[in-house]
């Protein structure tokens, strides 16, 4: 553990020294005060939601926002941990607020009940990340545009029953990487044991610093498939880059996502939206069969734990400017149980 007399010295009290104790191992001093000096904020507080503010907490921001204007359902209930039972009816930010702080009492958690999309632009600029779930494809552009005018870091979530994605605008992001060197090696022994091992060369490790520059979504959804490059990238493009323009596109129509109640007509729905949104794109229909709509409905815990635990780690990353980041998307499939980054843009 970080000794009392010289963790003080280095900018952090005892109690932060013994609760970040682990982090501070794992990623350094310098990268766990960059989180206790970050403020987040987190738009839709569902069951991945939860995961991420649950990530965050206990990695130590300074103080995190939970936006959220939506009142408790029934399945809230059963699928976001931070919810207790009896909250139906209640505002989700706020429900969700005292099981949030009781995780970190060193984490400023507090709830804002207001629609994310009526927000002035200087709203946004209190917070040095701004995550956002739950939000239809225009409060995403929007919130994303404003974000990368201002060097404020953009992130994005959800999960669609066993589909989840990620999305991160980072601007012109800075970070330092570990890389091993080769170590002189040591004074060769003529005879013994110890004879061979130590001819071999040793490895160190040194920081280096890198940069990245991030596009936004606006540009990630704007690619041109009809070039020559349009072409050659479509074949290596993940189906569920598609799917999610798909599904963004069923929320701005219904206000909602596809609902397990009306099964049979929204999964009609999905299959009409996902005619019109492919041929708007000027790709094949055959990208998305028939059936890719029954496993689009509600949140799987399981798929909200994976894709809430990568989110949480890449905002932890670009907070603590520690390790490369994922640029730009990030899709996970719960049916096949893996993930794949994509990197897109219309330039």
């Amino acid at each position: 553990m970080v000794e009392g007399k010289e963790a003080a010295a280095r900018g952090i009290s005892d109690e932060e020294a013994a609760q970040y104790d682990r982090q501070i191992r794992l990623w350094g001093l310098e990268a766990q005060k960059r989180l206790r000096a970050s403020r987040v904020l987190l738009v839709g507080l569902r069951g991945l939601g939860a995961e991420v503010a649950k990530n965050l907490i206990l990695a130590g921001v300074k103080a995190l926002t939970l936006l959220d204007p939506q009142q408790v359902s029934p399945e809230d209930t059963q699928t976001q941990f931070l919810i207790p039972l009896g909250s139906v009816g209640k505002n989700r930010a706020e429900a969700s607020l005292e099981r949030a702080r009781d995780l970190n009492p060193m984490v400023d958690v507090k709830a804002d009940q207001e629609d994310v999309g009526q927000k002035p632009e200087a709203f946004f600029t209190r917070f040095d990340v701004v995550c956002l779930t739950c939000c239809s494809q225009e409060v995403l552009m929007k919130v994303d545009q404003i974000c990368h005018k201002n060097g404020i870091k953009f992130f994005a979530g959800d999960v669609f029953g066993y589909h989840g994605y990620m999305f991160a605008d980072l601007g012109e992001h800075e970070f330092v990487e570990e890389k091993a060197k080769p170590a002189k090696a040591s004074q060769p022994v003529e005879d013994g044991p110890d004879a061979k091992k130590a001819k071999l060369d040793f490895m160190e490790t040194t920081m280096v610093k890198k940069r990245l520059a991030f596009c936004l979504l606006k540009e990630a959804f704007g690619i041109n498939w009809g070039t020559e490059k349009g072409k050659a990238t479509l074949k290596r493009t993940s189906p569920d880059y598609f799917l999610l323009q798909v599904l963004l596109k069923f929320r701005t129509e219904k206000g909602r996502d596809p609902s397990p109640q009306g099964y049979a007509e929204d999964t009609e729905a999905l299959r009409q939206t996902r005619t019109g949104v492919l041929e708007a794109l000027g790709v094949g229909a055959d990208l998305l069969p028939d059936d890719f709509t029954s496993c689009c409905f509600s949140e799987m815990a399981s798929v909200c734990a994976v894709v809430g635990g990568v989110l949480g780690q890449e905002i932890v990353k670009a907070l603590s400017q520690r390790d490369a980041p994922l640029n730009n998307f990030f899709f996970f499939d719960g049916m096949k149980g893996n993930g794949i980054v994509e990197c897109l843009a219309s330039s």
